[in-house]
């Protein structure tokens, strides 16, 4: 009798067994796939700039890249921390931010090198003019930020202007494309700006589509 309750309960544990082991193995599928997303968060946004960057570095040549590129991503990411210091948003997007802060510094010191190079003649602002206006910005700004943090206006307004800078960002290339009459670019450039504008038109769909039913409930 003892055997056959045995020989019964083995099935109910081995099902069991696989059970967990099935839900052991999709938590950690959901772990990685977390933490891959959250990788790609965080590089992402410097990925388009590194073929930039190796195009302008190998042909010696920053004519035409805008600088003020530069200073719109520079600016939209510190004003991004300063506004994380007011309201806690995701840490990958935080530590993107430092990242694209490193990589628009390393962008701008080598633009401005090359262009000095180029014509020693001109007098050029160097790296260093810019770094010690991007340190004067984040002092002056973080102060600013530690006066007023408590301050639900101020913070959104701080937000506000970081989705700005960023959303102009194509403006300056735009006008540097118009004086050069050039449009000339990597093709990463290409796939990466009709990804962008792809992801763009999804938002605003999700927008509309689940801002109408939000607004069926409310009715």
């Amino acid at each position: 009798m003892e055997s056959n309750l045995n020989s019964l309960r083995d099935p109910v544990e081995i099902a069991a067994s696989l059970e967990n082991s099935k839900e052991g193995f999709l938590t950690i599928l959901i772990q990685t796939v977390s933490w891959v997303s959250s990788a790609a968060m965080i590089v992402g946004a410097v990925v388009p700039y590194l073929p930039q960057y190796w195009d302008i570095w190998q042909s010696r040549d920053a004519e035409g890249f805008s600088l003020h590129v530069c200073l719109a991503l520079l600016v939209a990411n510190i004003l991004r921390i300063f506004f994380w210091f007011g309201r806690h948003f995701e840490l990958p997007l935080l530590l993107q931010s430092f990242i694209m802060i490193v990589a628009m510094l390393a962008m701008l010191q080598l633009c401005t090198k090359i262009r000095r190079e180029s014509d020693m003649s001109a007098k050029k602002r160097s790296f260093l003019d810019y770094l010690l206006c991007v340190l004067i910005f984040i002092a002056v700004g973080g102060y600013i930020t530690y006066l007023f943090v408590s301050f639900p206006m101020f913070v959104e307004s701080v937000g506000f202007l970081a989705v700005f800078s960023e959303a102009i960002l194509g403006v300056p290339q735009f006008y540097r494309n118009h004086i050069n009459q050039s449009i000339i670019a990597p093709v990463q450039f290409w796939v990466c700006g009709l990804l962008q504008i792809s992801i763009d038109i999804a938002i605003l769909l999700q927008v509309y589509k689940f801002g109408s039913q939000e607004r069926s409930h409310v009715k």
